[in-house]
C-alpha cells in the first residue's frame, strides 16, 4: 500500500512538472507572438526566398509562401486518401472542410483520387468527376474507420494494373499501425496534444477554483496523450502541419527531423469568399439591421464552449451593461449553432441577432455585412477556417492570443486585433474597435485581404500538396524524365 502511495505521489508531482514546464515553454512564443503580431508591418513578415534551388524537404517555413505553377505537371498522380468523414458539401468541420477543399482541386487537375472513408452520400453530388472515387465502408461504434476493412480495400485497389504514387490521411485516418512501412504517405495535422495543453490550462484558469491543478484529469490525461503521441508519430513517413507553430512543435517537441515536416497553412475557396459591397448591404437589409448601428460585429461557427462563447458573452454583457452609448451603436450577429446562440438572444434583438447555421455561399455574404469578424476560440489547435473565410472577405480579424493564429494569421497589427483569453482583455478590445471606426477597420480589411491571397487561398493550398505529393512519390525512373520535384527553383519576375 505505501509502495502504491509513493507512486501516485510521484506520478502527480511528474505531471505537476510538466505542467510548469509546459507552461514556461509557452512563455517565449507567447511573448514573441505578441510583439511580432504587433509591432511588425506585413513588409517585415514576408519570408525572403533564396535566389538558389531550394530543397522543399529541408525548407522550414510555410510551403504558402513560394510560387507554384498553375499548369497541372506534367506527370499525374495516383492518390490515396483516408478521411473519417467525408462530409455533405455544406456541412463540415474544419479537417473534414481541409479534405473535401484539397481532395476536389487535386482531382480537377487530373489526379486520380481513391477516398477510403465511412458512409457518406457526398459521391453522389459528383458523378461527373470520373477520376474521382469512394471506397465507403461502415464506421465502427465509435465512430472511426474500421481499419481491418479499409486496409483490405486499399491493398486490393494497390495491386491493380497501378499502385498508388501517393498516400494521405488526414490525421489518424489511417492509423500508425498500418501506415509504418509506407514512406510515400503524409498526413495531415489539424491539431496536436501538446498545442491542446494551452487550451486546457486557459479551460483551468476560467474555472476559478482553488483545486490543486495537478488534479485535473483533462491536464494529466493531455499530457498522457503529448507522450503517447510522441512515440507514435515517427510511424508516419512525412507530416504536413497547418500552421507555423505545428510545424516548430513537430520539430522540437516531438523530436521528428526537419526533412519529414512540412508546413502547408490552410485554405479556403476564394471564388466563394471574396468582397462584395452590393451583398453585404443587400444582406443587411433583408436581416433588418437598423441604419443607426454605427459597428457590425459577426461571430462564425460553432456556438459552444471550448469556441470561447461564454467569455464573449459575459464581455457583450458586461458592455452592453456600462456603456448605453456602445450598446445602441453596435450590434451582433451570430452565424452558427450550438447551445451559445439561444443565450446570446437573451441580450436583445436590438444588440445581437442569432442567424442559425449558414451555408458556404450564405456564409460569405454574411461576411461582406459586417465591419470586423471575431473569433474568440479557445482551442489552440490547427488553423480555423472562419478566419481565412473572413481574411479573403476583406475583413479584419479579432481573435484570442493563440500561437497558432498569431503566428500564422494575425501577424501584425495591420490585419486585425488579438486579446489574451480574459473577459477585461476582450473588453479592452472591443471598445478599441468601437474607437477606431469603420474607416480603419476597412483599411485593415484590404491588407487582410491582400496578404490572404498570397497564403490563404485553394489553389495556394492544393499547389503547395500537389508538390508535396510528387516529391515524395518516390518514382525514380519519372524524376529522371521530368523535374526534379523535390528542388524548387525561385521564381522571380
Amino acid at each position: 500500500m505505501a509502495k502504491d502511495q509513493t507512486l501516485f505521489f510521484s506520478f502527480r508531482s511528474s505531471c505537476r512538472v510538466l505542467v510548469f514546464l509546459s507552461a514556461l515553454s509557452s512563455i517565449p512564443l507567447l511573448y514573441w507572438s505578441y510583439f511580432f503580431g504587433h509591432g511588425y508591418s506585413y513588409i517585415q513578415t514576408t519570408v525572403n526566398i533564396e535566389n538558389g534551388p531550394i530543397n522543399l524537404l529541408k525548407f522550414p517555413k510555410a510551403w504558402n509562401h513560394l510560387v507554384f505553377s498553375s499548369a497541372p505537371p506534367q506527370r499525374l498522380l495516383k492518390i490515396a486518401l483516408f478521411v473519417k468523414k467525408w462530409p455533405d458539401e455544406h456541412h463540415a468541420g474544419g479537417l473534414e472542410r481541409h479534405a473535401l477543399t484539397l481532395h476536389l482541386a487535386l482531382a480537377k487537375r487530373g489526379h486520380e483520387l481513391h477516398i477510403f472513408t465511412a458512409n457518406s452520400s457526398f459521391p453522389l453530388l459528383y458523378p461527373t468527376i470520373s477520376n474521382l472515387h469512394f471506397h465507403i465502408s461502415r464506421p465502427t461504434t465509435a465512430g472511426y474507420l474500421d481499419q481491418a476493412v479499409i486496409w483490405k480495400q486499399f491493398q486490393e485497389e494497390n495491386m491493380t494494373k497501378r499502385g498508388f504514387d501517393v498516400i494521405h490521411t488526414e490525421s489518424v485516418g489511417l492509423r500508425y499501425t498500418r501506415s509504418k512501412n509506407l514512406n510515400n504517405l503524409a498526413v495531415s495535422w489539424h491539431g496536436i496534444a501538446y498545442e491542446t495543453i494551452h487550451s486546457d490550462i486557459i479551460q483551468e484558469l476560467l474555472r476559478n477554483t482553488t483545486e490543486d491543478p495537478a488534479s485535473s484529469h483533462a491536464l494529466t490525461e493531455r499530457l498522457k496523450k503529448v507522450i503517447e503521441e510522441v512515440k507514435f508519430f515517427p510511424n508516419y513517413a512525412h507530416h504536413v502541419a497547418t500552421s507555423d507553430h505545428a510545424g516548430d512543435v513537430l520539430k522540437r517537441i516531438y523530436m521528428i527531423p526537419e526533412e519529414r515536416v512540412h508546413v502547408i497553412l490552410n485554405g479556403v475557396n476564394e471564388d466563394i469568399f471574396k468582397p462584395d459591397v452590393s451583398k453585404g448591404t443587400g444582406f443587411r437589409s433583408k436581416i433588418k439591421i437598423p441604419e443607426s448601428k454605427s459597428l457590425i460585429l459577426g461571430l462564425a461557427g460553432r456556438l459552444v464552449k471550448d469556441k470561447g462563447h461564454p467569455l464573449m458573452f459575459e464581455a457583450l454583457q458586461q458592455i452592453f451593461m456600462e456603456n448605453s452609448t456602445f450598446r445602441d451603436n453596435v450590434i451582433v450577429i451570430v452565424a452558427g449553432n450550438g447551445p451559445w446562440g439561444a443565450r446570446y438572444k437573451g441580450l436583445g434583438s436590438n444588440n445581437v441577432m442569432g442567424l442559425g447555421p449558414l451555408e458556404q455561399d450564405q456564409l460569405a455574404v454574411f461576411y461582406n455585412a459586417i465591419d470586423v469578424f471575431i473569433n474568440p476560440t479557445l482551442r489552440a489547435q490547427g488553423l480555423d477556417h472562419t478566419l481565412l473565410e473572413a481574411i479573403l472577405t476583406g475583413k479584419p480579424l479579432i481573435a484570442t492570443k493563440l500561437a497558432s493564429i498569431t503566428g500564422s494569421i494575425i501577424v501584425s497589427k495591420e490585419m486585425g486585433y488579438t486579446y489574451a483569453p480574459t473577459v477585461g482583455e476582450l473588453k479592452k478590445v472591443l471598445y478599441k474597435v468601437w474607437e477606431d471606426g469603420r474607416e480603419i477597420l476597412e483599411q485593415k480589411g484590404r491588407f487582410a485581404r491582400e496578404r490572404g491571397l498570397k497564403l490563404f487561398t485553394a489553389t495556394k493550398m492544393a499547389a503547395a500538396y500537389e508538390r508535396l505529393f510528387l516529391c515524395i512519390s518516390g518514382d525514380e525512373k519519372q524524376a529522371e524524365k521530368h523535374d526534379n520535384y523535390c528542388i524548387y527553383q525561385p521564381q522571380f519576375n
